[in-house]
């Protein structure tokens, strides 16, 4: 199957929920952590009462979707959603140029949703209305924002289920060595691999390529390069669908930034800007890039939180380790945070502080406004950094989550571009993260005091 033969118009789907070929309809979309929520619809339901009916293309959610932890604990604190507001409903808006087949589960298909409350305006906080407000400058200016995202993962031979019961300990890896860029290496594990490439192109992804990567297990699958709005669509239904199919086939497999002392899981992010001409303003335009660029170097650190939210995605900032501690940037210097690549055309700017564990829009709308804060303010770039950015004394990414959470709070750009009410809502999801990780007893902890101290 063919890309585009994954991609569904509302014709296609009534003929094939009539001819009986779809029974399910999955409405999902991304919350704060990045993860695909929804329901499942049937398919006969969703066309007669949610798409003709009286539901018109939506239906309705507990708006604690935006307001709980990892675990999905309800957390106070919220503005949007809390016990005093009786945890009511928002809705869930289907967007119909999102709908794909998912091919890892049979007769059914997707789309995603922009979230709104219930007298039709958007729910300020949700991810991907946080992108398309940032999306809306780009294009007050004529431009188009297009990105690619490089996603690391881990594959174990073990089920998530083995997993949790050996509390994430003793897993056996899908490889025993580095297998970056093996051929050899990564062939073992090759029908997972293929198994996930063929259904993301049934999906209606384009997939470029696949390699292994440094650590045991480690391997990136990569996404041909997209709108920004499509590419983060795209990296979710890849991240929930990838975790599908390799519990399908008994393994296990994790995006967090970093599980073990080896290398963590990177999501570089690539970034350009085109004209609605489909010119390529960076290549055309030298001087407006080098603002562009020192606006991201500029802003990179109060919005590093938007980068890597949880406490465990700072463990990967380690020197030597090909994530970066520098904030800095070098033309294909991988030991920047701000790597420039490509040429013509194909001029962008890769962001390397994102790891497994980032949600995509949030660091998409991230970039996007701090690069227009850099236009805007027609900001000079400093000269690119050449040689090892880790031995360098440029300003450094921040080293914990609450470093990052500060400066957040205090980012004026952040509350400029995204308003006050969007910068409190994930200030308190940091705090709600650190109360969480300081009040843990960590096995770090009992190995070193159980005896000896």
């Amino acid at each position: 199957m063919r890309a585009d033969e994954g991609r569904l118009d509302v014709h296609q789907l009534r003929r094939e929920i009539e001819d009986g070929r779809v029974d399910t309809v999955l409405l999902g979309f991304c919350d704060m952590q990045g993860r695909l929520q929804g329901k499942r619809l049937d398919a006969e339901y969703f066309l007669a009462d949610v798409l003709d009916g009286p539901l018109h293309g939506s239906v309705e959610g507990c708006n604690y979707l935006l307001a709980v932890d990892v675990e999905m604990n309800t957390v106070g604190g919220y503005a949007m959603s809390s016990w005093e507001r009786g945890y009511g409903d928002f809705v869930l808006r289907a967007d119909l140029a999102t709908l794909h087949r998912v091919p890892w589960h049979e007769g059914t298909v997707g789309l995603l949703c922009d979230l709104e409350w219930q007298d039709g305006t958007p729910v300020v906080a949700s991810p991907r209305q946080i992108l398309r407000g940032q999306l809306d400058r780009v294009a007050d200016r004529g431009w188009q924002a297009f990105a690619g995202t490089e996603l690391e993962f881990i594959v174990f031979r073990d089920t998530y289920e083995d997993a949790w019961r050996r509390g994430y300990r003793d897993l056996t890896p899908a490889s025993q060595y580095n297998v970056d860029y093996s051929m050899l290496g990564t062939a073992r594990i090759e029908p997972l691999l293929r198994r996930i490439r063929n259904s993301m192109t049934g999906a209606g992804l384009t997939v470029e390529s696949a390699k292994g990567e440094c650590n045991l297990g480690q391997h990136e699958i990569a996404f041909k390069y997209d709108d920004v709005l499509r590419t983060c669509d795209q990296h979710t239904i890849y991240k929930n669908g990838a975790k599908e199919i390799a519990a399908q086939e008994g393994m296990a497999l994790t995006f967090m930034s970093k599980f073990d002392a080896r290398e963590g899981n990177s999501c570089h992010i690539h970034l350009s800007l085109r004209g609605l001409d489909g010119s390529a303003v960076f290549a055309d335009d030298e001087r407006l890039f080098r603002q562009f660029l020192a606006g991201l170097l500029t802003h990179l650190r109060e919005l590093t939180l938007l980068l890597a939210p949880n406490v465990n995605s700072y463990k990967r900032f380690a020197e030597g380790s090909f994530a970066p501690t520098a904030i800095a940037w070098g033309r294909d210097n991988r030991t920047c945070a701000l790597r420039v690549v490509g040429h013509g055309a194909g001029l962008r700017v890769e962001n390397r502080v994102p790891g497994g564990d980032v949600n995509p829009y949030l660091a998409s709308a991230a970039m996007l406004a701090a690069g227009l804060a850099g236009i805007e303010g027609e900001y000079e770039l400093e000269p690119e950094l050449v040689g090892n950015a880790y031995a360098s004394d440029a300003p450094r990414v921040p080293s914990t989550l609450r470093p990052a959470r500060e400066a957040f709070a205090g980012s004026a750009l952040a509350r400029r571009a995204f308003g006050d009410g969007v910068v409190d809502h994930y200030l308190h999801a940091a705090d709600t993260e650190l109360v969480a990780f300081e009040a843990a007893v960590t096995d770090w902890e009992r190995f070193r005091g159980f005896e000896r101290l």
